[in-house]
């Protein structure tokens, strides 16, 4: 057999492992089994992330049911159909990404299978087993984890100072960790020693935001943002990230910009003058040292904290800035 031909017939394996059902559909039937529109179905199908199929049988009867699910709270009236793909969008990305993740951290454990006194001689036959011990389980965790990221989100809301006439717009510091010459890094280093290094950097970072009750907005291969109520607590954040990573010999240097100010919360992302200006200081920060701007100097407890000015530097997009280092007392 080709072996084109059998990395297909694989794929189809662990697919119908994983999805459980045959293709039924094509998306005219999809539209016509859910009384919507053919343009409606593919608008959501695009918004989870998936190219479309043409005329070609693609779907099946839980791709169905889940329309179904979306169309009843249209119909319901508790959203319109536009904030219903919003919402479809979100979950797709979110989705896809964890996925991405699953299968990464996975893959190690069925070579290992393979490679041990279980191994069935197929790494196809490994994996469908794992993802039938694994899969049950997650699922329960997915809707766990939600329920209280949910949660917590509804409380951010109110505990960072949302503001009445625009419930996407807060207060906030932000904070941006960046690893120092990646680039030149990455060209020095094989690429499992690159990607070991990048999931130590983010898995350390995470663990520093989350203990200090702030919370990671994206992660970028050589760089993270995070997002905290308050200054004080970004600097403490920032200053912990700099203990486990920067301090760590095994570990590259890093550099951290902290801004502040309101920023708009939108599709999981948040956007605003301090998360450019947080992002621009690390351009100027000396290694394992943390930049801020004026702003979140003026909010920083001077009983624990002192800053100091720098000279005035040009920043893109802002013009001439006089950062600042900061310190403990």
């Amino acid at each position: 057999m080709a072996p084109e031909r059998e990395r297909a017939e694989s794929g189809e394996r662990l697919e119908r492992a994983i999805i459980g059902e045959e293709a039924v559909f094509t998306a005219a039937d999809i539209a016509a089994e859910t009384d919507i529109t053919l343009d409606e179905a593919r608008r959501l199908w695009r918004a989870l992330g998936f190219a479309e199929f043409g005329d070609a049988v693609a779907f099946n009867r839980s791709d169905a049911r889940a329309v179904k699910t979306l169309k009843s709270f249209v119909d319901s009236g508790a959203v319109d159909f536009d904030t219903a793909v919003n919402m479809t969008r979100g979950v797709g990305q979110t989705m896809s990404r964890l996925a991405d993740w699953e299968v990464a951290t996975l893959v190690s454990r069925v070579e290992e299978l393979e490679a041990g006194d279980q191994a069935t001689g197929s790494r196809v036959t490994s994996a469908i087993r794992l993802i039938e011990e694994v899969n049950r389980p997650f699922e329960e965790l997915l809707i766990y984890v939600w329920r209280r990221h949910l949660a917590a989100a509804v409380a951010r809301v109110e505990a960072m100072g949302a503001k009445d006439e625009d419930l996407h717009t807060m207060e906030a510091s932000v904070g941006f960790a960046d690893i120092v010459s990646f680039t030149a890094l990455s060209n020095r280093i094989d690429r499992e020693k690159l990607g070991d290094l990048v999931e130590v950097f983010e898995a350390r970072c995470q663990d520093v935001v989350s203990r200090l009750g702030g919370r990671i907005i994206k992660s970028l291969g050589d760089s993270v943002l995070f997002l905290v109520d308050d200054a004080d607590t970004a600097v403490e954040i920032s200053e912990g990230i700099i203990n486990v990573v920067g301090r760590d010999k095994k570990m590259p240097d890093i550099r951290v910009g902290v801004a502040s100010g309101p920023v708009i919360q939108r599709l999981g992302d948040v956007f605003g003058p301090p998360v450019n200006m947080a992002a621009r200081l690390t351009a100027v920060a000396r290694r394992n040292r943390i930049i801020i701007d004026q702003k979140t100097a003026d909010r920083l407890n001077p009983d624990v904290y002192e800053s100091r000015r720098l000279t005035a530097r040009p920043v893109r997009g802002f013009g001439l800035v006089e950062p600042l280092t900061v310190r403990r007392r």
